[in-house]
């Protein structure tokens, strides 16, 4: 394993943390951007109170995982050359987890009326829980079960997993 400083580890996890942003901003603005325009369509003055709810969620979640996911690169140009990079880090990796959560809200809630929308309440329901749940699995489960295993499988700092795998 190559050796680093602490200041080149910093700087490595800051821009993985910005790739992994990148494909996620993505999907947040082209749905964010969708929900903005979803009340001025024909249709809009059809939905029923509990539908108009379950819009305000899901656009003001993805406006709230808008904001996480771009809240590292605007504080760190903020921060610039002022030596909080491993705060950044920490706070960028937070971000990114309440940027994500912010997107299964929207996901969910913004599939949740569509079919609501489309077919009845009953099916919109299973289908958002099983898309929460997914997401929950795949995204935040899972994970949590790996570290759990690593952490129990080694005896913490940065050292090398049962898999291989570099430990940060």
């Amino acid at each position: 394993m190559k050796r680093e400083s602490h200041e080149e580890r910093a700087d490595r996890n800051f821009v993985e943390l910005l790739q992994g942003a990148r494909v996620a901003v993505t999907g947040v603005q082209v749905l964010f951007a969708f929900l903005l325009t979803v009340p001025f369509s024909p249709g809009f003055v059809k939905l029923d109170q509990p539908d108009r709810w379950l819009y305000f969620a899901a656009l003001v979640s993805a406006a709230i995982a808008s904001i996480c996911y771009i809240a590292p690169t605007a504080q760190h140009r903020v921060l610039f050359r002022q030596g909080h990079k491993e705060t950044l880090v920490r706070r960028s990796n937070l971000y990114g987890l309440l940027g994500a959560l912010a997107l299964v809200v929207s996901m969910t809630t913004a599939t949740m009326l569509v079919i609501d929308y489309l077919f009845h309440s009953t099916l919109a329901l299973v289908t958002a829980g099983i898309l929460a749940a997914l997401a929950a699995w795949t995204w935040f489960g899972q994970p949590a079960l790996d570290r759990a295993d690593d952490q129990s499988s080694s005896s913490g700092g940065n050292s090398v997993s049962s898999r291989g795998e570099s430990r940060e």
